[in-house]
Formats: structure tokens, C-alpha cells, sequence
């Protein structure tokens, strides 16, 4: 446990600092781990809303990964905002070929909080046959499983099956994630080739919520970085999660972002 986990985070910018590489970057440090970054697309956001993209040509993101993985090296990777098919391309090839075996944690965001879409056209395919396989982890909330899958998720139940149905699509592990789903009783259910797993908590009733799914995959990331079994990584980045929820500062007009730093002694070891 006191094995520093290298952690290439592959996403895009947040100029508003509440999700995406700001978010990733104070997570995985919180936690106790490095961070290393590969910028994927420029944000212009708050907390309402996302205003404006601008790409980042997916030959930089691969030399940006290349020139991480070639000094610093990784014991994990987790992947964010993707928007593009090419760009998903290049980070398939560069994780083949200086990556292998490293553990990879796709959170598939499609939609900001706000309701802007983040990938293009080309992007979901791509995901689905280039990257998903890849993935140790697969961390999709509700609507996302949704979009992946092509069925609606109204209950564990459906939660439990979405994750057997994107099990089968090459990915180690599948967390489906319960926040959108109604209700005081959280769950969230991991779906592995010969296991479930079922993580509960109460809802907290906050607007502050803004990067709870980046928030949580690079927690994981970080846990697996550092040799942490896939459920036991699990229950820490909920608990980190909860505990930035439960202490967020309050800032912005709309969905506000976590306290990141809050939680920094208790996960240390």
C-alpha cells in the first residue's frame, strides 16, 4: 500500500476545474499517487454548462502518451473525454504498443452534466470495438450504459444485465454506475466474467455532483495502480467520492464542483 501508482490520465481539459484532467489530476494526487496527463480536447465550461470545444490533433495525444509512457512509465491508465474516432484510435495503438498489461479504466463519458454531447459520430463505434476491449474497467453511469447497450435501465436488475452485455463486448470488468436511477438507495454493481458485486450508499442530496464520474474512475485507477484489488479499489474511490460530495465548497451557479483535497490522510495507506 505505500507504492506510489503512476497514473497517465488520457482526457480533456475542464476550465472550470470541477471534472476531467483538473479533477483527475487533484483525485489521483489526494489519493497519494503521480499523475501524468495526455490532453484529448480543450473545454470552455462551468459549472452550467460546457460553451465550447477545441480538439487536440490525435497524433499529439499519441506523442503526449508516448513521451509519458517512454520516461515516467504507468501502473495504471484511465481514460476520460474521448470525442473523436481518431483520437480513440491512436490511444488503442499507443496502449498496445508501450502499455501492455498496464491496467486501463474507461469511463465512456458521452454527455456533460449539462446535457452537452462530447463525442462525435465517429467516436462511439470506435469506443465500442477499439477501446472497450481493452479496458480493465469499463465505468458507465445510466445513461451512458444505455447508450451502449440500446436498452433502457430502470432498475438493478436491468443495471446487472447492461453490465453482462457490455462484459461481452471485451472488457475485463464493467461498473455500472446507479446515480440516475430514482431513489434514496444507491447502487452500483460490478460485473466481472465470474463475479457480481454490489456497492450501496444513501443518496446525498447536493447539486455539487459536477465530476463525480471522472472523480471516481481515477480514484479506481489510482487504487489499481498501486496494486489494490478491482473491488477493494472500488469501495476506496466510493468512499473518497462520498467524502468530496459531502464537504464540496459550494462554488458556482449550477452543478458545483467536489472538494477534492478533503480526504487526503485517510487514503494515504
Amino acid at each position: 500500500m505505500d507504492r506510489l501508482a503512476r497514473v497517465l490520465i488520457v482526457a480533456g481539459s475542464d476550465s472550470g476545474g470541477g471534472a476531467g484532467i483538473q479533477a483527475d489530476i487533484k483525485t489521483v494526487t489526494a489519493l497519494g499517487g503521480y499523475t501524468a496527463t495526455a490532453v484529448t480536447a480543450l473545454t470552455a465550461q462551468n459549472t452550467q454548462g460546457v460553451f465550447g470545444i477545441l480538439d487536440v490533433p490525435a497524433d499529439f495525444v499519441a506523442q503526449q502518451m508516448a513521451l509519458v509512457l517512454d520516461d515516467i512509465g504507468a501502473d495504471a491508465v484511465k481514460t476520460g473525454m474521448l470525442n473523436r474516432g481518431d483520437v480513440i484510435s491512436q490511444i488503442a495503438n499507443m496502449l498496445d504498443a508501450k502499455a501492455a498489461g498496464v491496467p486501463v479504466v474507461v469511463d465512456p463519458v458521452m454527455v456533460a452534466k449539462g446535457g452537452h454531447k462530447l463525442l462525435d459520430d465517429t467516436a462511439l463505434g470506435a469506443l465500442r470495438r477499439q477501446l472497450m476491449p481493452r479496458a480493465t474497467l469499463l465505468t458507465p453511469n445510466i445513461p451512458e450504459a444505455e447508450m451502449l447497450t440500446g436498452f433502457t435501465i430502470e432498475d438493478p436488475e436491468a443495471m446487472l444485465q447492461a453490465g453482462r452485455d457490455l462484459l461481452a463486448l471485451g472488457p475485463r470488468a464493467v461498473l455500472v454506475k446507479g446515480g440516475h436511477l430514482p431513489g434514496d438507495d444507491l447502487v452500483d454493481v460490478l460485473v466481472t466474467a465470474t463475479e457480481v458485486h454490489s456497492f450501496s450508499g444513501k443518496r446525498i442530496d447536493t447539486p455539487h455532483t459536477h465530476g463525480t464520474g471522472c472523480t471516481l474512475a481515477s480514484a479506481i485507477a489510482e487504487g489499481l495502480g498501486r496494486g489494490l484489488a478491482l473491488p477493494t479499489a472500488i469501495e476506496r474511490a466510493r468512499a473518497y467520492v462520498r467524502q468530496a460530495i459531502q464537504t464540496a465548497p459550494g462554488l458556482g451557479h449550477g452543478h458545483g464542483p467536489l472538494n477534492h483535497g478533503h480526504t487526503v490522510k485517510p487514503f494515504l495507506r
